[in-house]
């Protein structure tokens, strides 16, 4: 289980690949945890990429923290563990208020970001966020438990099902997250996205409530072209093979041209 220092706190990454030329940095929502990349989005992608993963502060097996929830301290997070792993500079993939994390980054930090994909990135306006967050969280964990408890060899009944949950319940009644996440509320419309030059992919479920936040980052984001996935907000659970060969089509601009991407990843 590697476990690295940032910030003064344990952080659980995982890696792919790392002899690849190319870093792709894979960055979950809320109330989830690296695992909805694992499985399935990140193996492809590692057939062309250095790929990394890591656990947000208090979720998977990172250590649990108090404070710290607002994309400030999300985004320092982010770019500390960059530089823990010595990469000048890394393409972004970010889902759910990961996206949001990843736009932060681009922003503050684009000298760090080649290319972005934002994945179902909420609007922190819409009072809703959060309900929306927290419903497709659980169909994660229920999603996790029938699909992956037989690939892991990690029996997840009841009682890690409830552990699961008790995360959540230290999370929402114990922690800052709900003040910090209502601090972000303006993010997106007091940003100036229009002085975003990495070239972005938005990445936006066909059903989802989050659809229109997509449609108007495209409109406000110079270099962003918009792709619809058959889903809702729970497209990389819905669809992870469509994710990956998207996220590979798009990243792969950056890449020599002399040695596109295949479009077989079996």
């Amino acid at each position: 289980m590697p476990i690295i220092t940032i910030n003064n706190r344990k952080v659980h990454i995982q890696e792919l690949n790392k002899g690849a030329e190319q870093t792709v940095v894979l960055i979950h929502g809320m109330f989830s945890n690296l695992s909805i990349y694992y499985f399935n989005i990140a193996p492809i992608l590692a057939q062309h990429y250095h790929v990394v993963m890591y656990d947000l502060k208090s979720h998977g097996m990172s250590e649990r923290v108090l404070e710290g929830y607002d994309l400030e301290n999300m985004y320092s997070d982010l770019l500390g563990l960059i530089d823990f792993l010595e990469l000048k500079k890394v393409h972004l993939v970010g889902y759910s208020f990961g996206g949001l994390i990843a736009l932060k980054t681009a922003l503050k930090a684009p000298d760090r970001v080649d290319q972005l994909v934002v994945m179902e990135a909420p609007d922190p306006r819409d009072d809703k966020t959060r309900d929306i967050i927290d419903q497709y969280s659980k169909e994660f964990l229920e999603h996790y438990v029938a699909n992956f408890t037989d690939t892991t060899k990690v029996q997840m009944g009841k009682r890690q099902m409830e552990k699961n949950h008790r995360m959540y319940e230290f999370l929402f009644e114990q922690t800052s997250i709900k003040a910090d996440m209502i601090r972000e509320t303006d993010f997106l419309t007091e940003t100036n996205l229009t002085g975003l030059e990495t070239s972005t992919l938005l990445l936006y479920g066909a059903q989802s409530n989050c659809k229109p936040t997509g449609e108007w980052l495209q409109s406000q984001i110079n270099n962003a072209e918009l792709e619809l996935i058959p889903g809702d907000h729970n497209i990389p659970i819905q669809e992870p093979a469509q994710i990956a060969e998207a996220i590979n089509n798009f990243l792969s601009q950056s890449l020599s041209k002399s040695k596109p991407l295949t479009q077989n990843h079996g």
